[in-house]
């Protein structure tokens, strides 16, 4: 009892405390920490209750998120409440497995009571309730969001394969080659959860373009629909979104509703964060062809004060969801099975939790009163923030503030932005997570806590704002240093190093520090090169002019060349031409090579401008080059060489630059001494001075010594051993130089590995 009244002081104790704890681990908390602090098996003899409660603070907390926290705006809410703790005490207590009505019958009936109560507070179709008379349908707790639309696509899946098996054979088909057929519909924008589902469930998923503001519309789907009866595919299910992961945009349900009646698709609707939102009635209006779904899903454990796991699953036709999972050995059958209801023929598992006990201890506590005004604070705080973006000038708001959600960048491009979020994440006062739209790297900021006050808002865009300021400060410091020569930049250092470091000296302006500390990023990227310079050469022994200052050494002659007044080039062997680098204020160079479906040409690109999409998998990777290349058009005319390979043309300066290849970005890569060990990739010669030859190396020899290096055959044997996706070019839009050339002019093949399931518009 002394253990229990411990715990539960704690537990008041932390959250009431949550404020003064950094939102996310310190930098020292690495994967495997914990390795450490644990001994390597579990003890003989039982331990001490206030040594186990010691270590508590000591091993468990240093590498906890606070997700309770005010200042935690990743992700989505992932709330609890203290009723919802009660509940689940009481829960973990009794301790039954309800399975079926006759496991435990306070179990089943409790869950299908109160699942009617959230339908209506929803403002859900009747056909969701348990107890209505022209009702066929009801609701379920199952464990997450993901769990529940794999369900739907399951039922949707058997149900359209009974209809094929009818209408187009004689019962002799199989289902198999049914299944090989089916295509299901999400947009681009909806969760991961729904490829997974696909992958599970071996039905093709299609992810349909958005509009403007991120929304899947009718006319999309149907023209989606037409193409793929045309092509012999049979169109199943569609998985509309109601507040996507990116920018919580909502999917027009009144216009997706028609077309899958029309159609005959399951219509499943995912709400799993704005679901929570529709208790308030003003918030309904996503709700407009609700009355079309099949199936309607969201997540009390996000925005509810229901602590993790609790999913509300509603479906219209329960027979369609139970004839997929119904499975019934003698010994879980019970003198009720025909007239109970039994839930484990309503999902995958069969063992279920007691979770309608936190769910009803919240509504009953709280009230749909209180539960209103708690979602609509958090609808004010994000209405806060959102002003305080629109009127700082160097922000911008790329997509439209949805509820709890404010997405913003820096108007500086994604560099900027990137960084600032790297800042603030590693200040750990708040916690926030990036995104893409379009072409645009955002920051997502959502209020979460129900702890959230305004005054915790303008403390956090007040940190915010204070390094985003002294970000652009930094930017522009460094654009005007890379205008002045070395020599000056280091003298800056210099200065500013010298002056005192007393607090009480003012003399050290916020512009001085930033052009100390910008000064300081630029000599060290330029040492980088350098070096970078150094260790390219070594494995060949190139010669090369970089200075005065060094001298030759009995081990390696050859570097006495690079004392010498004049430029000396290497043999005809090439290398691929460097693009120059772009500051970074990390202090590492970024490099950008714009590729056009007719060519390529080699210049900078800033990042904003480069082609890309957003792609729904970060697993994409290049395939090494393979056959004959194409030669891609278009002399390139740099404007000096870059090239330690290439003849330098007339305007070269005297000294040049190394640095490493775009595809690789490691500065111990490089090329073959030979032409046999190089293929031309672009040779066209220039009318105004000697062509540019773009070399592109055959995979290394792995065994010639006289090749490679050893730091070089070791990165290079890791580099050509990743594994290669298909369909990279179309997916991703980012063309590498290890790319296959031919994916640069034609689209590739469809392919029918697990890693292409998705169907595309374009390659289908």
């Amino acid at each position: 009892m002394c253990a229990g009244k411990e715990m539960v002081d704690y537990i008041t104790r932390y959250l009431t405390t949550i404020r003064e704890r950094k939102v996310i681990p310190s930098p020292e908390v690495k994967p495997g920490y914990m390795r450490e602090l644990l001994p390597d098996s579990a003890p003989a003899e039982s331990e001490d209750w206030d040594r186990i409660f010691t270590d508590i603070e000591k091993i468990i907390m240093p590498g906890v998120v606070h997700w309770q926290s005010p200042h935690m705006h990743a992700y989505y809410p992932a709330l609890t409440s203290w009723p919802s703790m009660l509940g689940d005490m009481l829960a973990d207590a009794i301790n039954n497995i309800g399975f079926t009505w006759a496991s435990s019958p306070a179990c089943t009936e409790l869950e299908m009571n109160v699942m009617d109560w959230l339908c209506k507070a929803l403002g859900l179709p009747s056909f969701f309730l348990h107890h209505h008379p022209d009702s066929t349908g009801g609701g379920i707790l199952q464990g997450t969001v993901s769990e529940s639309t794999l369900v739907a696509l399951l039922a949707a899946r058997k149900s359209r394969i009974q209809q094929v098996k009818r209408t187009e054979s004689d019962g002799d088909l199989d289902d198999s080659v049914v299944n090989s057929r089916l295509v299901a519909y999400a947009s681009d924008q909806a969760h991961s959860s729904v490829e997974k589902a696909g992958l599970i469930s071996l039905v093709k998923i299609r992810f349909l373009p958005t509009d403007d503001c991120f929304s899947l519309r009718g006319d999309t789907l149907r023209r989606a629909i037409q193409e793929d009866r045309r092509r012999g595919l049979v169109p199943t299910m569609l998985c509309a979104t109601l507040g996507t992961t990116g920018v919580c945009a909502f999917d027009d349900l009144s216009e997706l509703g028609p077309v899958c009646a029309e159609e005959g698709l399951w219509l499943h609707v995912d709400a799993a964060y704005a679901g929570s939102a529709f208790i308030c009635p003003e918030l309904r209006g996503p709700l407009r062809g609700i009355e079309y779904a099949d199936s309607f899903v969201f997540n009390p454990s996000k925005w509810m004060m229901v602590h993790f796991d609790c999913t509300a699953f509603w479906v219209k036709d329960k027979f369609k969801l139970q004839q997929t999972f119904s499975v019934d050995p003698i010994y879980l059958r019970h003198e009720n099975s025909d007239q109970a209801t039994d839930f484990m023929h309503w999902q995958i598992p069969l063992s279920r939790r007691f979770r309608s006990i936190k769910l009803w201890f919240v509504m009953r506590s709280f009230g749909l009163k209180n539960l209103q005004e708690h979602i609509r604070h958090g609808v004010e705080m994000a209405k806060l923030l959102e002003s305080l973006v629109k009127s700082d000038p160097n922000f911008d708001m790329p997509a439209e503030r949805h509820l709890g959600l404010v997405v913003f960048c820096l108007k500086r491009g994604n560099d900027l932005t990137q960084e600032l979020l790297r800042r603030l994440t590693q200040s750990g006062t708040m916690y926030l997570i990036p995104a893409d739209i379009d072409r645009k790297r955002i920051i997502r900021f959502t209020v979460t806590s129900q702890l959230t006050t305004s005054e915790d808002i303008l403390r956090d865009w007040a940190i915010i704002h204070k390094m985003a300021v002294e970000l652009l400060a930094e930017k522009e410091v460094v654009s005007k240093l890379q205008q002045v020569p070395q020599p000056s930049v280091r003298n800056t250092v210099k200065k500013h190093s010298e002056t005192p470091s007393d607090p009480k000296n003012h003399n050290l302006t916020f512009t001085a520090v930033a052009e100390c500390k910008a000064a300081s990023v630029l000599i060290r990227e330029s040492d980088e090169i350098q070096k970078a310079i150094s260790d390219t050469e070594e494995p060949f022994k190139t010669p090369r002019k970089l200075g005065t200052d060094s001298a030759p050494t009995t081990e390696n002659p050859g570097t006495a060349a690079r004392d010498s007044s004049e430029e000396i080039t290497s043999p005809s062997a090439s290398r691929v031409p460097r693009a120059q680098p772009k500051l970074h204020l990390d202090g590492e160079p970024q490099f950008w090579i714009h590729m056009h479906s007719s060519g390529c040409s080699h210049e900078k690109v800033e990042p904003d401008n480069r082609v890309s999409r957003t792609v729904r998998s970060l697993s994409c990777s290049s395939e090494p080059l393979t056959g004959p290349i194409k030669p891609l058009s278009g002399p390139v005319k740099p404007e000096f060489n870059t090239d330690p390979f290439c003849k330098p043309t007339t305007e070269a300066p005297s000294r040049s630059i190394i640095v490493s290849q775009p595809a690789h970005k490691d500065p111990d890569f490089a090329s073959p001494q030979n032409d046999a060990q190089t293929r031309l990739v672009s040779s066209s010669p220039s009318s105004s001075g000697p062509g540019l030859l773009l070399r592109i190396p055959k995979r290394p020899s792995l065994t010639n010594p006289n090749q490679l290096g050893k730091r070089v055959l070791t990165k290079l044997t890791k580099f050509y051993s990743m594994p290669s996706f298909c369909q990279l070019c179309v997916q991703c839009r980012h063309f590498q130089v290890c790319c296959p050339v031919s994916g640069l002019h034609l689209a590739p093949k469809t392919r029918t590995s697990a890693g292409c399931r998705r169907l595309s518009s374009s390659v289908l």
